[in-house]
């Protein structure tokens, strides 16, 4: 086997690969669920290619099981398969991961594969997806404010030794206490929009990111957070305004704003929609 020292994405050999299936998870489209689901195999060689691709030795293996979280939290709502608005059969949606996680796998692992074990393992993929250049997730035409939100909350992080950002957090606690009921169906009407615009996925990205946003260790002191019911609080007032960014080119105004004047002191600019 090839063995290679990758620390960072950054220094991998096949990062614009690695980008392109990265950025392509949050909009795969319902009806590309079959087709991944019927370019899957799995004979002796692909299982083999598997194995090796997720051995220890294999470029950022860590990443790559994240990455896999990452699908199942994307497609959670298929798998389960409950929703009214799923329409692919969660047996089908199943399949159709295993397609994704193999392409994932691949283009991390390159480097240690061969070139027919690398072909194995992502040609489900590039049946579907041909093209190999990253396109980053629609965001929608206010896609600049979304960034700039979820870039805000580490900022959040850092209240254990900024007098200023303490004060910023605690009044995102007490806004997360003020109209309660009015933004719970708030964000339900966006995230129907959300369905309705074919965005749920990038959705549940967004949610994700902005998760992993705040949860961060303090960069000065690396104390690990803890998960309370405040900081619960002051992260889904922060992912609401996100997500009705992301929709608000559907929502009514009065919608968007309410769901995102609370964070107006963490990024002032987004008091008012676009």
């Amino acid at each position: 086997m090839r063995r290679t020292t990758i620390r960072r994405l950054e220094e991998h050999p096949n990062l614009p690969e690695v980008l392109a299936v990265l950025a392509q998870l949050a909009q795969v489209a319902d009806e590309d669920l079959p087709r991944l689901a019927n370019a899957w195999t799995n004979d002796a060689f692909v299982a083999q290619a598997r194995g090796k691709a997720l051995s220890p030795d294999s470029p950022l293996v860590c990443e790559v099981l994240s990455a896999f979280e990452a699908v199942s939290a994307l497609f959670e709502d298929d798998l389960r398969g409950e929703a009214a608005y799923v329409t692919v059969p969660p047996a089908v949606a199943s399949l159709a991961l295993k397609a994704v996680r193999d392409a994932i796998a691949a283009v991390y692992a390159r480097p240690v594969l061969t070139r027919a074990e690398h072909a194995a393992l992502v040609r489900p993929w590039r049946t579907v997806y041909p093209d190999k250049t990253a396109c980053e997730p629609d965001l929608g035409p206010q896609g600049e404010q979304v960034k700039a939100l979820l870039a805000a909350l580490p900022r959040l992080t850092t209240r254990c030794h900024d007098e200023s950002d303490q004060a910023l957090w605690d009044q995102l606690v007490d806004h997360s206490y003020v109209q309660e009921s009015e933004r719970r169906e708030a964000r339900e009407s966006a995230f129907e929009v959300a369905v309705l615009t074919r965005r749920r996925r990038v959705w549940a990205l967004v949610r994700r990111s902005g998760t992993e946003g705040l949860g961060r260790h303090c960069p000065l002191c690396r104390t690990p957070r803890v998960h309370d019911r405040e900081t619960e609080r002051v992260l889904e007032l922060c992912l609401d305004a996100a997500c009705a960014l992301l929709v608000g080119d559907a929502l009514p105004i009065a919608v968007t704003e309410l769901l995102t004047a609370p964070i107006a002191a963490l990024v002032p600019e987004q008091r008012r929609p676009v």
